[in-house]
């Protein structure tokens, strides 16, 4: 993988140099290890600022295990070109400090601006009504479950708490949508929990049906351990379906508050049962994280993201031009 890696930086900065001979560019703006290595080069042919948007890093994805390679590797890369940037963009306050304390930079050095989402692009399938009674009963509630199926998602704490869950609330279906290294390990979990009859192993599946599942779901629960921003979170917000998120990382920030959404304590799957049991069980209070949901994510639209970027860039250049 790493070797993959090095030969698409080298491809990637044959290509910028390509373009570059034919347009003048001001920054060179990277996202995370694997473009670090032609973001470098590209931005000292071009002799300007280099910025660098890091987004997760393998410190927090293996829990502080960046002992051995490739992880080792992939930790230095990240180190360095923390370093190397100009600035550095991450996607919440929280990956700020967590960045900052792990590659020893100043908070100061670090910007935020978080990820953003268009409503308008979260386009379903025409039939919900016959996707809803692919995989649910009228009467029954069905809890979403997407992302990578990899440990820092923590997809074996939900599968935890939904026996006692579906014991005490009954008629509770799940879906997992996702593909991922953990996913062998975790159909066995579900099978030895008993719940192969109450639920769904989806694997991978486009954006359609993703959309599709968060209008037809009753709750969406984002478990994470290690959770740098939290977009499942916040596209379930803004497909109308209330959501349970781990309270770790930045999903603090996507879901500050119970008027949005509800945070169980991290790491905890009674927790969450607990939680999960509250919001099936009250009609009252998912619409009411519904309404007031739809109004929250529009705080994250793509037009405040790109100009909060432009007046970083502004900054860098200014600086630069300070610097020469």
């Amino acid at each position: 993988f790493v070797t993959w890696i090095e030969h698409m930086n080298a491809d990637m900065l044959a290509a910028g140099v390509e373009v570059g001979d034919r347009y003048s560019f001001d920054v060179v703006h990277g996202h995370d290890w694997l473009v670090a290595g032609a973001g470098d080069h590209l931005a000292k042919r071009f002799r300007c600022p280099f910025v660098t948007t890091i987004h997760a890093t393998e410190y927090g994805r293996h829990q502080g295990w960046v002992d051995k390679h490739p992880q080792s590797y992939i930790h230095g890369v990240e180190r360095w070109m923390a370093n190397r940037a100009e600035r550095v963009i991450t996607c919440s306050a929280y990956m700020r400090e967590h960045v900052a304390d792990v590659y020893g930079l100043e908070e100061e050095q670090i910007a935020v601006i978080p990820n953003g989402i268009d409503p308008s692009e979260l386009v379903p399938v025409d039939d919900l009504d016959a996707l809803r009674a692919h995989f649910a009963q009228p009467d029954e509630r069905l809890v979403l479950l997407v992302g990578r199926l990899v440990y820092e998602k923590g997809f074996q704490l939900a599968l935890e708490a939904l026996p006692g869950l579906i014991e005490r609330v009954g008629n509770v279906r799940f879906l997992v949508a996702g593909s991922g290294t953990a996913e062998p390990e975790l159909r066995e979990q579900a099978k030895a929990l008993g719940l192969d009859e109450h639920g769904t192993f989806l694997g991978w599946i486009g954006d359609d049906v993703l959309h599709s599942l968060y209008r037809i779901a009753d709750l969406t629960v984002v478990p994470s351990i290690y959770e740098p921003f939290g977009l499942v979170a916040l596209e379930a917000m803004a497909s109308g379906c209330p959501c349970l998120v781990a309270d770790t990382g930045g999903l603090r920030e996507v879901v500050p508050n119970e008027n949005v959404g509800l945070r169980f304590r991290s790491r905890d799957p009674e927790s969450l049962g607990q939680m999960a049991e509250r919001l099936l069980t009250d009609a009252g209070l998912r619409d009411r994280l519904v309404a007031e949901a739809s109004e929250h994510v529009l705080t994250f639209d793509w037009a405040d993201v790109a100009r909060q970027a432009a007046e970083l860039y502004g900054e860098v250049l200014t600086a630069s031009a300070r610097v020469r």
